[in-house]
């Protein structure tokens, strides 16, 4: 491994949700995180391919734990690894088993100090989604972090649990103007990511809201589906009583 293998490979680690620093090892670095407890292992080879592998295949959408994909440049690399980091965090109930971890030990006695234990837990699920939706706003592709929210689909205050409200499934990422119509139910999405805009809102309205009609959001799954049927029911202005 050179060492312009292995800064490229530890910035790639960097961008992807790997913050952690790598470990070398066999000729390659093995890439960790904080927030999960698995880990990739990329190591380049003479021929300029990248050997990847995981310690749970799962996260490189592999079924075997002996698979090794084979990347032939750091732009895929760079897909990988978000692929892998996002996986990590969609495991069952993983930010909320963090979040409890994390808040074990945080007085709850006092209204400031829940707000304090519920900040931990608002920042673990922005972190989870900026993985998930690997930095973009899932509508329009924005990567301005600064610019996205971290917007519950099932609001917080609605949900019955902490794994409901640290679900992964249960978020979008959005830019903040969808994410506030979102928030207060002018908009809407279908099970297949397809815009829904609230009558309530007046074609000069959605005009000057730049609203438009081919928004859509990829990579929806099941999962998602239960908490966007509640968005619809509950939160989507489908008429003024709302």
């Amino acid at each position: 491994m050179t060492p312009l293998d292995r800064l490229r490979i530890e910035k790639a680690a960097s961008d992807c949700g790997f913050e952690m620093t790598p470990i070398a090892r066999d000729g390659g670095l093995e890439l960790r995180s904080a927030r999960f407890p698995e880990s990739v292992f990329v190591k380049p080879t003479t021929s300029s391919v990248l050997l990847v592998s995981s310690s749970r295949a799962s996260l490189l959408n592999t079924t075997s734990s002996a698979c090794i994909i084979e990347v032939d440049d750091f732009g895929k690399l760079y897909n990988l690894l978000r692929t892998a980091a996002a996986h990590a965090w969609t495991l069952p109930d993983r930010v909320a088993d963090e979040f409890r971890r994390k808040t074990a030990d945080m007085p709850r006695s006092t209204e400031a100090e829940r707000v304090v234990v519920q900040r931990v837990g608002q920042d673990l699920f922005r972190a989870a989604l900026l993985d998930y939706w690997q930095g973009r706003c899932c509508v329009t592709g924005l990567t301005v972090t600064n610019l996205l929210r971290a917007s519950h689909i099932k609001p917080w205050a609605a949900c019955s649990n902490d794994n409901e409200r640290l679900d992964v499934f249960n978020g979008l990422l959005l830019s903040v103007h969808i994410d506030a119509l979102f928030d207060g139910g002018w908009i809407s999405f279908s099970d297949e990511g397809r815009l829904l805009v609230s009558p309530t809102l007046s074609p000069e309205s959605k005009q000057k809201l730049s609203l438009s009609s081919e928004w859509r959001i990829e990579k929806l799954t099941a999962t998602h589906s239960k908490y966007l049927a509640f968005h619809r029911s509950k939160v989507f202005r489908e008429s003024d009583s709302i």
